[in-house]
């Protein structure tokens, strides 16, 4: 076996890798090859304050196992095994990723390893840890089981995280009809303005900076990046899947929902050209929507700004959707949790990341 760092002319092949993994597959499709493909080229707003080091491990001519290490300067306590994917449980190929990051961690005075993360939580966090028989949704990880097994032997910290699901078929309302003017006459909740969507990127920006600032492996945004990650999904949204709460006309708070788009794609397709036409034509064929992020400054937490938001979105899916899917929360993360026990039905799936101490 060969421990490979992917250069100009193995670029493609590493990238086909990745894909063949979620393509043809009945239960999955690929949704981050295109972002993975923006790394790998250097062409990412990401690219220009992280240090990358694709890999990837070579067993009789063969690829066996890829991922792309990540430093980012902003969360300096962490190098990253991201885009993790590996077409068998061997953990001596494991090892050899393993020992270079390693490697790099001490090169860059990092202490810790973490896997499932990749780049930042905006795009993707954890690896499925059940229902591995069930669809993969959008934006959300599909793994086999054995993955697990990679980062339990070698010593890693199993970070929790679950999705819930709720059947909205019979819900005709969530709040009270008193409860919803009440929040009315405080809050003013908004569409995304698709004419000025810079500036509106930008407001998503600060007020999930001012949101997640303590979150585990939150680091700060740039208006920049997260223009980027909308721009492309912007073709696949309407303004009304990201929404905001305002008070007294300032943005306090938003809300990140869409339809499951994995339910238009085929199993042979990549996220792009053909999604945005397949939303367009079959998007009345979507059963289930998902609540993808929701973020709220720390002065307007417990005082109805998320209540709102949730009204908002109600008044948006009513008689569309039959089910709705939330995105993953950490297990410890004890009041969103709480409020998915409360709003859902049941626990839909779990997730894993890991973190490797070094100190």
């Amino acid at each position: 076996m060969e421990l490979i760092n992917v250069n100009v002319s193995t670029k493609k092949t590493y990238l086909n890798f990745y894909r063949s993994q979620y393509l043809h597959n009945l239960l999955k499709r690929d949704s981050l090859s295109g972002m993975l493909k923006g790394l790998l080229y250097g062409k990412s707003e990401l690219c220009k304050s992280i240090e990358l080091e694709p890999l990837m491990v070579v067993k009789n001519g063969k690829i066996i196992m890829i991922c792309m290490l990540a430093f980012a300067q902003r969360m300096p306590e962490y190098i990253q095994i991201g885009f993790f994917e590996a077409s068998e449980l061997n953990i001596d190929a494991f090892q050899m990723i393993l020992n270079r990051a390693e490697e790099f961690a001490k090169n860059k005075n990092a202490n810790k390893i973490t896997a499932s993360l990749n780049i930042h939580v905006n795009y993707g966090l954890g690896f499925l840890a059940s229902g591995y028989d069930k669809m993969q949704s959008f934006g959300m990880a599909h793994n086999p089981e054995f993955y697990h097994d990679f980062f339990i032997k070698s010593g890693f910290e199993a970070i929790d995280m679950i999705s819930y699901k709720k059947d909205m078929r019979n819900v005709n309302s969530i709040l009270s009809h008193e409860t919803s003017m009440k929040l009315r006459e405080k809050y003013t909740v908004r569409n995304s303005n698709f004419n000025d969507f810079k500036k509106d990127c930008a407001i998503y920006t600060d007020i999930n900076n001012k949101s997640f600032n303590k979150h585990l492996f939150y680091y700060p945004r740039k208006e920049e990046e997260d223009y980027e990650l909308f721009k492309e999904m912007k073709y696949l949204m309407k303004p009304e899947n990201l929404v905001f709460v305002e008070k007294n006309g300032v943005p306090v708070g938003f809300m990140l929902w869409y339809p499951d788009f994995n339910q238009v794609m085929n199993s042979s397709e990549t996220v792009g050209l053909m999604t945005v036409i397949k939303n367009k034509l079959y998007g009345k064929n979507i059963d289930t929507f998902k609540i993808v992020e929701m973020g709220v400054i720390p002065e307007e937490r417990n005082r109805g700004a998320i209540l709102a938001l949730f009204d908002y979105c109600f008044e948006c899916i009513r008689n569309k959707y039959s089910y709705m899917e939330s995105g993953w929360i950490l297990a410890d993360n004890f009041k969103s949790r709480n409020f998915g026990i409360k709003w859902a039905d049941s626990e839909s799936k779990k997730y894993k990341a890991y973190i490797k101490d070094l100190s």
